[in-house]
C-alpha cells in the first residue's frame, strides 16, 4: 500500500479527483443553468420538466466526505475491442457515478457500466485483460492512499488487499453506508443478475445481503432506467427504523426515487388498532385463509331467478333466464377478478339483446350496446346476481359471524381454528373494529380478489424470513408482472410464522422459479463474536451453513458478569464510548425502560432504534425486537436469557438472541446477572 511521498504517483491521482471533482461541478451548473421558458407547450410539462431537472441536480451533488472514485482500471487492450498484439489499452477511474469533461470524455465510470465490472470480478486466474486494478483509501473526502495490484504479473502473488479491509473494518456512524468500494465477486454476480429473473438471497448476519438488494437496485435502475421508470421500483423493510437506517445507501449511489415501505403500509386498507394473539395471528397468515376469502366472496354471486326485459322505444327484447345462466356460467369459469366479471356482466347481457336486434334487422352499434348495459333493467338484474363487496365488510362478516366462516373455511380450517380466528366481541362497523395487522393482510387478499392490485417492475423484499404466507402474497402482488430480489436469513426468523425454508416462501410470493443465493463470507461480524453466536445454530437453523468471517481483526468480545446490575452494564457502555464508533446497548424489550433509566442518571445520552447518531451521542438503547437490520460498531448485549425469555416460545427466543449477538461490527460486551442460556455453552 503506498502513500503519500515525493514524487509519489498519489499526488497525481489527488489531481485527477480535483479536476473530476470540478467536471461534475461543471455539469451540475450545466443544468442549473438551463432555460425552459420557450421549450415547453403548456404548464403541465413546464412542470414535469422542472421536475426531472431538480432531481438531475439532486443526482450531480457532489458528497464532499463521499470518495467520488475509489478503483482505477488499466486495460491491456481497449474493452470491447479486438485483442491483437500491439492494441493500445485504456484507464477508467471506478466511481459512484458517471463524470465527463467539457469535451465528454469519461473522467469517472459508474461502477454499474459493463466496462467497471472486472473491477470487482477479475483475479489472476482471470485478469479479464486488466493489466492493473488500483484501489484508493480515502479519509472523508480526501484521497489518502493506493494500492495495485498487477493482475498479469505472474511474479507477484495474489494477496488480500489491505485497503479493502480497512474499508470493510472503517467504524461507522448513523445510518447504513454502501459497499460500491468493497462488493466481492459472489455478491457482484446477485447485483447484476437480469432484471427478468428473481433472485432470493440466503446470507448470515454480516454477508451484506441487505447491501447487495439495494446495490441491485441501483444496478437495475441504472441498466433498465427507462422501463424502471415506467414500472416503478419498491424496497420493503420490517419496520421504520430499518427504513430509516438504510434510506441514505440509494441517494449516495446517485437514486432518488426508489420508494421504500413496509408490508404494513402495502396494506394499509384500515387503521389497525388491535393485536393477536401468536396462534390466531398464525392461522391468519396461513396461506389456506386465501381460499377461504375466495369462497366468501364469490357466495355473493347466485344464478338470475328470471329472465331480462329491455325496453328500448316500442320494441321489448327478453333475454331468457337460461341464458343469462351460461352467461353468469361463462364468467365465473374465467380466471378474472371478481369485479372485473360484475363489469362484464351488463356488456355480455347488451350483446345478447344486439343479437336479438341484428336477428330482427336492426344495425346496433357500440352506443346502443352501452346503452342497453346502462338500462335500469339490465342494472338492477346485476345489482342481484353479482352484488359489489366491500373487501373490508367482507372479512369483518368472516371474523363475527361463525355461521358464515363455518359455511366457507368447511374442508379448510378446522373447528378450533375457525373459533381462533373468530373476534370474541364483534364489532359495530368497519371504522369501528379493532383491526390486526393480520386482519389488514385478509382485507388486501380480498381486495385483490376483486380487483387486480398494480404491479412494479421490481420490488426488493428484506428480512424476509419474517413474513407470513398471506404477507408473501401481498408483497407478490406487487410484482406479478416484474420480479424480486428477496433477502434474509432463516435463522434470524423471529415471528410464530417465520419462514421455513425458501422454496416455500417463493411458492406463496408466486417466484417459484427464483434462483436461491447463498452468502456465507462473513464481512461485518468480526470471527470471535460470529463464532460465539453460532453455537445457536443447530438449536434455531440445523443444517445452515455458518458464516466464516474474512476479517483479519478478531474483534473485542468479552462476557461479563453483572454484579452490580444496571450499573455494571452502564460501565459497559462508558467503556466502549471511549473507542472509535458507534455502540448499540441492546436488551430485552422489558428491561429499556429500567436502562434508560439508567444511562439518563449517569449522564450518558442515548438514541433509540431509527434516530440519527452524531459525534457527541453515539450511543442507541435498542430494544432486541427491533434490533434486527441494525449494525454497531460496539454492541453490549444485556442479560441474554431475558432476551430469549422474551419471546413466546424458546426457539423463537434463540432466534432474537442469534440477532442481537450479531450487531456487532468490531467488538461486543455480554453482560448478565442471570446465567446464560445453556446453548452458548
Amino acid at each position: 500500500m503506498s502513500t503519500p511521498g515525493h514524487d509519489d504517483p498519489l499526488s497525481k491521482e489527488r489531481s485527477h479527483l480535483a479536476a473530476s471533482r470540478s467536471a461534475l461541478r461543471a455539469m451540475r451548473e450545466d443544468v442549473e443553468s438551463l432555460d425552459i421558458t420557450d421549450v415547453t407547450a403548456n404548464w403541465v410539462n413546464a412542470a414535469v420538466l422542472e421536475a426531472q431537472i431538480e432531481q438531475r441536480i439532486k443526482a450531480l451533488a457532489d458528497l464532499s466526505e463521499t470518495p467520488l472514485f475509489f478503483g482505477r482500471l488499466d486495460y491491456l487492450h481497449a474493452p470491447g475491442a479486438e485483442q491483437a498484439e500491439g492494441g493500445e489499452g485504456e484507464r477508467f477511474y471506478v466511481g459512484r457515478r458517471h463524470v465527463h469533461d467539457a469535451d465528454g470524455d469519461p473522467m469517472v465510470i459508474d461502477w454499474r457500466a459493463p466496462v467497471s465490472q472486472p473491477f470487482y470480478r477479475a483475479s489472476k486466474k482471470d485478469p479479464q485483460d486488466v493489466s492493473l486494478r488500483r484501489r484508493f483509501g480515502y479519509t472523508g473526502g480526501d484521497l489518502t492512499a493506493y494500492e495495485d495490484e498487477h493482475l498479469l504479473d505472474p511474479a507477484e502473488a495474489a494477496t488480500t488487499s489491505r485497503l479493502l479491509q480497512q474499508e470493510i473494518e472503517r467504524p461507522r456512524v448513523g445510518p447504513m453506508r454502501d459497499i460500491v468500494a468493497t462488493i466481492q465477486p459472489e455478491q457482484d454476480e446477485i447485483v447484476r443478475a437480469g432484471l427478468a429473473g428473481s433472485v432470493c438471497v440466503q446470507g448470515g448476519p454480516g454477508t451484506g445481503k441487505t447491501a447487495v438488494g439495494l446495490h441491485r437496485v441501483a444496478y437495475l435502475l441504472y441498466a433498465h432506467r427507462e422501463r424502471l421508470a415506467r414500472t416503478g421500483t419498491l424496497v420493503i423493510g420490517p419496520n421504520r427504523s430499518f427504513l430509516h437506517y438504510i434510506e441514505q445507501v440509494l441517494p449516495a449511489l446517485g437514486e432518488l426515487t426508489v420508494r421504500q415501505a413496509t408490508v404494513d403500509d402495502l396494506v394499509a386498507h384500515v387503521e389497525v388498532r388491535g393485536t393477536d394473539e401468536p396462534a390466531t395471528a398464525v392461522i391468519k397468515g396461513d396461506a389456506r385463509m386465501a381460499e377461504v376469502l375466495r369462497r366468501a366472496l364469490y357466495s355473493h354471486v347466485v344464478p338470475p331467478a328470471e329472465g331480462v326485459v329491455v325496453v328500448r322505444g316500442s320494441r321489448r327484447w327478453r333475454v331468457p333466464v337460461y341464458e343469462l345462466e351460461e352467461i353468469v356460467r361463462e364468467l365465473l369459469a374465467r380466471d378474472i377478478r371478481y369485479g372485473a366479471a360484475r363489469e362484464a356482466l351488463p356488456q355480455r347481457i347488451a350483446h345478447a339483446v344486439l343479437v336479438q336486434m341484428e336477428r330482427a334487422g336492426e344495425a346496433p352499434d357500440d352506443r346502443v350496446q352501452n346503452a342497453v348495459a346502462r338500462n335500469a333493467a339490465v342494472k338492477a338484474l346485476v345489482k342481484s346476481v353479482w352484488p359489489q363487496v366491500d373487501p373490508a365488510k367482507l372479512v369483518l362478516r368472516l371474523l363475527t359471524d361463525a355461521d358464515f366462516l363455518a359455511e366457507h373455511a368447511e374442508g379448510v380450517l378446522t373447528g378450533d381454528e375457525q373459533k381462533a380466528v373468530l373476534w370474541v366481541k364483534p364489532a359495530r362497523s368497519v371504522k369501528s373494529a379493532r383491526w390486526s395487522p393480520a386482519d389488514a393482510v385478509l382485507i388486501d387478499e380480498a381486495t385483490d380478489l376483486i380487483e387486480r392490485t398494480h404491479s412494479l417492475g421490481h420490488v426488493v423484499l428484506d428480512e424476509a424470513q419474517d413474513l407470513s404466507p398471506m404477507q408473501y402474497r401481498a408483497v407478490g402482488r406487487r410484482c406479478t408482472t416484474g420480479s424480486a430480489t428477496v433477502l434474509g436469513d432463516l435463522a434470524q426468523g423471529t415471528t410464530p410464522w417465520a419462514t421455513r425454508s425458501w422454496e416455500e416462501a417463493l411458492g406463496h410470493l408466486g417466484k417459484g422459479e427464483a434462483v436461491v443465493e447463498e452468502l456465507t463470507a462473513g464481512f461485518r461480524v468480526p470471527t470471535d463474536v460470529i463464532a460465539y453466536a453460532s453455537r445457536l445454530l443447530p438449536h434455531i437453523a440445523p443444517g445452515l451453513t455458518p458464516v466464516a468471517s474474512i476479517r483479519e481483526n478478531p474483534g473485542f468480545f468479552d462476557i461479563r458478569t453483572a454484579d452490580a446490575g444496571p450499573a455494571d452494564v452502564v460501565a459497559a457502555c462508558r467503556e466502549l464510548l471511549e473507542r472509535e464508533g458507534s455502540v448499540g446497548l441492546i436488551a430485552a424489550d422489558a428491561r429499556v425502560p429500567e436502562l434508560a433509566a439508567a444511562l439518563a442518571a449517569a449522564g450518558i445520552g442515548h438514541v433509540g432504534p431509527g434516530e440519527e447518531t452524531t459525534h457527541a451521542t453515539r450511543l442507541t438503547l435498542v430494544p432486541a425486537s427491533l434490533a434486527k437490520g441494525l449494525e454497531y460498531d460496539y454492541v453490549v448485549l444485556d442479560e441474554p436469557q431475558a432476551v430469549v425469555d422474551g419471546e413466546p416460545d424458546e426457539r423463537t427466543g434463540l432466534r432474537r438472541l442469534y440477532v442481537a449477538l450479531t450487531r456487532a461490527v468490531s467488538g461486543l460486551v455480554v453482560t448478565h446477572a442471570t446465567g446464560l442460556p445453556p446453548q452458548l455453552a
